[in-house]
């Protein structure tokens, strides 16, 4: 039987700068699950959650290929807090079967670590997942103009977007370590390889 292995949950905000903290993990060879690639995962074509959303919102939710058009089912739940909870209630079981599955094939492959990123690890309940939440975080003129140039977008749409999620100074408050993405790229990297250095102990992995 594998040893257990420890998950730390990585979130934070929009254009926080979650990808690229993971990045610097799987570099380094530490096993990364991205919760966002999960849920596509959950929703292919031929998948028990995809045809629980067609019956639940019908074919037109799909697009001419048999994949789940993300867009116009964003739509339908947009302003339907129901129809947005039944959504999670067929997504969420599956995105945590799957995260167990990888998780499982981690430790047994012999790893001692493993990051989960989910943006919305805490809003989804699902901290129940990770024995540790890291949230990398920025100041919020720092997300708002660095989402206007990551997706070419307005103030105002930019804004909009930001407001829509958990304040990432809330998020803050649940986080043991909290990653200050305020500075530059190398700034960032050194302060990760400081956490990294604490949470391992000094050793190699």
């Amino acid at each position: 039987m594998p040893a257990k292995i420890r998950v730390i949950g990585l979130t934070g905000g929009v254009a926080s700068g979650k990808s690229s903290a993971a990045l610097f993990f799987a570099d380094r060879g530490i096993p990364v699950i991205d919760a966002d690639q999960l849920a596509r995962d959950a929703v292919l074509p031929g998948t028990p959650a995809l045809e629980q959303i067609v019956t639940l919102f019908g074919a037109e939710v799909l697009t001419d290929d048999g994949m789940l058009d993300r867009k116009r089912l964003g739509a339908l739940i947009f302003s339907d807090p129901q129809k947005r909870r039944q959504l999670e209630g067929i997504l969420h079981p599956e995105i945590r079967r799957l995260a167990q599955e990888q998780i499982a094939l981690a430790a047994a492959a012999g790893h001692r670590r493993l990051i989960y990123m989910a943006p919305l690890l805490i809003e989804a309940g699902a901290t129940d997942r990770v024995d540790d939440i890291w949230v990398i975080t920025v100041r919020p003129e720092v997300q708002l103009e660095r989402l206007m140039r990551r997706d070419g977008i307005s103030k105002i749409q930019a804004q909009n977007i930001i407001d829509s999620q958990m304040p990432l100074a809330e998020k803050e408050r649940y986080g043991s370590v909290v990653i200050d993405n305020n500075e530059t790229i190398a700034k960032t990297q050194i302060l990760l390889e400081t956490i990294w250095a604490r949470e391992t102990g000094n050793s190699n992995e």
